[in-house]
């Protein structure tokens, strides 16, 4: 990235390095970025350090500036390192923004500094010129004629004696001599002007500074800053007033831009997440109390196959066009469209009684984005999954509504496209007690909070026991491996619940006190971890637990990925018998018993309690297979009855007995 940089820069700047120069100090620049992203709490200083010595480099211009921002503000966010970095877009954003103030700073004391010494050097021929007049007035006036600032001199009456080109320039005319300068000041800098000129004929500093606006011909006003000294005669006494205009309109144009850049998403020309968040505070503040606001967060829905088979390029091209289509979409609303990160876009809504409801303006947006568009010769449609907030709280804060958003969006895409979700506040209160169960595990576990449990599987039609299931224990959930699952705990936390289950099961069996089969159910993420057949034989070798009397149940909706299919074969190859769970005796599940070696099938307990006559006339299906069929969640007789007309050969649940710890559960069979 450092070498991209350089390479970039190189072609719009003039500094005093080599090549591998300007490498090596780029390089240095990036690494003390990075560490910036990686320090917590986040501190953009070395952002703004790193603009500030880009001045400090040489002629560093706007181009240059722009070739920075444009290497950093995507590459940093594509590194491998930074994508456990909570919060990188804000932070990256954040960093850009500083390195831009960093750079306008020190560009504008660059200014100021190079302007101070053509001040003092014109004060400096000034008063030569008063020792030798003749020669000091041809000196005085070449560098005043040629310089790019505006140059008056003031009769002490208040009078233009001269002016140079530039001050016509500035102000769209040449003033003539005799006009009375105050006539040129706009009329909301008079007090400040009269009070700088009053301290220069004082004499109370060497010159005065003040910023200030002056009229042009074309009634606007040109913001300049003016520089005020006293001219001597040859005897001493004052005489004129030196006054220099420096035009500060550049400059203002440059800072403007650069502060539009910090909020702008150079792509796309829109808003960035930054900008929208600080917009979504006003209208949060303002929007009508009876309609309120909308906002959406979208992503598009297969960007990365597009990217991957077509190219970056391509699509940049497409999200270039979905930038345009959407403002095209809100034009006729009062409303902000902004680019977040990658394919993912915001919009608020100002709602009013015309403004249609949230499934007509998605409907919209995807049949519009529906209708191909050709980039390079390829035509191309997308369509977007996004999450909806409708009429929040006008007290919320922008970064806890991004986030909501945020969860109805992920929410939407969890196992389809092209859909939308509204945000609810019970399931955002569910979902976060969740998460907070889910990040304290890992403490709960290494203090023995969580344990073993066990909980008997019988053969419906008689009672009896047919085998032992080991589940995971919290006193504070009941999905505690749904939770394990959801931050990958569940890989060392399940093969701790193997060792301890087969364990177990070993010295019940050496004591003769239970000699059944064990079954441990397995998580999505153990399904398809590379990982699993070494981790079952690591626990069979320790424990000495016989293959065939370990039973694996993994989720029906893992086969189709390779792994799980992988690790399915494999271990039934080893002996290990093999169920699935959430089984739902549909023709697709019923497939999958023809292809892989599938001893047992669990039937999920919604099926159970629906006891849905068209489901049991498929378990024949299931045992001319060869497969045994155990029903999940039996918790009544009725349930138990029902299922065992129906032909399902187990059955697991509260009517058959609750998960009890070792002791417990011996006793109670």
């Amino acid at each position: 990235m450092a070498r991209k940089w350089s390479y970039l820069l190189s072609s719009v700047i003039v500094v005093a390095l080599s090549r591998d120069e300007l490498d090596a100090e780029l390089s240095a620049q990036l690494d003390a970025l990075c560490a910036s992203l990686h320090s917590e709490p986040f501190d953009p200083a070395p952002f703004e350090e790193v603009g500030e010595r880009l001045v400090a480099l040489g002629y560093v211009n706007e181009p240059g500036l722009r070739r920075t921002v444009d290497v950093l503000g995507k590459g940093l966010l594509a590194l491998e390192e930074f994508h456990a970095v909570e919060q990188l877009p804000v932070r990256v954003v954040g960093g850009i923004g500083a390195l831009t103030c960093g750079f306008t700073i020190a560009r504008a004391r660059v200014i100021l500094d190079q302007q101070e010494s053509m001040q003092r050097s014109l004060l400096k021929a000034a008063r030569d010129a008063q020792r030798d007049q003749r020669q000091s007035e041809a000196k005085f006036e070449g560098i005043a004629s040629s310089s790019t600032n505006g140059v008056l001199i003031v009769g002490l009456d208040g009078k233009l004696a001269w002016g140079n080109d530039s001050i016509g320039d500035i102000l769209g005319r040449q003033p003539e001599p005799g006009t009375r300068l105050v006539e040129l000041i706009a009329p909301q800098s008079i007090v400040v002007f009269r009070e700088m000129m009053e301290r220069v004929l004082a004499e109370r500093d060497e010159f005065e500074r003040e910023p200030m606006q002056l009229l042009r011909d074309d009634g606007e006003f040109a913001k300049v800053t003016l520089t005020a000294s006293l001219l001597r005669d040859d005897e001493g006494k004052p005489s004129h007033v030196l006054v220099m205009a420096d035009d500060d309109t550049e400059l203002a144009l440059l800072q403007g831009e650069l502060r539009r850049q910090s909020l702008h998403d150079v792509l796309t020309g829109l808003p960035n997440r930054q900008f929208f968040t600080t917009h979504l505070e006003t209208v949060l503040r303002r929007a009508d109390p009876e309609f309120g606001v909308t906002i959406y967060h979208l992503d598009l829905d297969a960007f990365g196959l597009v990217c991957n088979s077509l190219g970056g390029r391509v699509g940049e091209h497409l999200l270039q066009h979905v930038a345009r289509r959407l403002r095209a979409l809100m034009s006729h609303e009062q409303a902000m469209v902004a680019r977040f990160d990658g394919d993912e876009f915001g919009i608020v809504v100002e709602n009013t009684a015309t403004t249609p409801d949230v499934a007509t303006t998605m409907a919209a947006i995807n049949a519009d984005l529906g209708e191909p568009t050709y980039v390079d010769e390829h035509g191309l449609a997308v369509s977007v999954s996004a999450g909806v907030v409708h009429r929040p709280s006008p007290d919320i804060d922008p970064v806890e509504l991004l986030r909501m958003a945020d969860l109805a969006l992920r929410q939407a895409k969890k196992d389809q496209r092209g859909q939308w979700q509204l945000f609810h506040a019970n399931q955002d209160t569910e979902r976060r007690r969740d998460h907070a169960l889910a990040v304290v595990m890992p403490g709960a576990w290494e203090q023995g909070d969580i344990g073993v449990c066990y909980q008997p599987v019988r053969v419906l039609a008689t009672g009896e026991l047919a085998g032992v299931e080991a589940v995971l224990h919290w006193d504070l959930s009941d999905r505690c491996a749904e939770l394990a699952d959801q931050t990958g705990l569940i890989l060392p936390m399940g093969e701790w619940l193997l060792r301890i289950a087969a364990g177990q099961a070993q010295w019940w069996r050496q004591r003769g006190e239970l000699d059944a089969q064990f079954g441990v159910r397995l998580t999505r993420h153990q399904a398809t971890d590379a990982d699993l057949v070494s981790r079952v034989a690591k626990v069979v070798d320790e424990t000495g637990m016989p293959h065939e009397r370990l039973t694996l149940c993994m989720p029906v909706g893992v086969l189709g990925v390779a792994d799980a299919a992988d690790n399915l074969g494999t271990l039934a190859a080893r002996g290990v018998t093999i169920a699935l769970e959430d089984f739902g005796l549909g023709p697709r599940d019923l497939a999958w018993l023809s292809e892989l070696p599938i001893v047992s099938v669990c039937v999920p307990n919604d099926l159970v309690r629906r006891q849905d006559p068209r489901s049991a006339a498929l378990i024949p299906a299931v045992h001319e297979l060869g497969v045994n069929i155990c029903v999940d969640g039996v918790e009544n007789a009725d349930q138990a009855k029902w299922w065992t007309e129906a032909g399902a050969d187990l059955a697991i649940g509260a009517h058959f007995g609750v998960p009890l710890d070792a002791g417990e559960f011996l006793k109670s069979l």
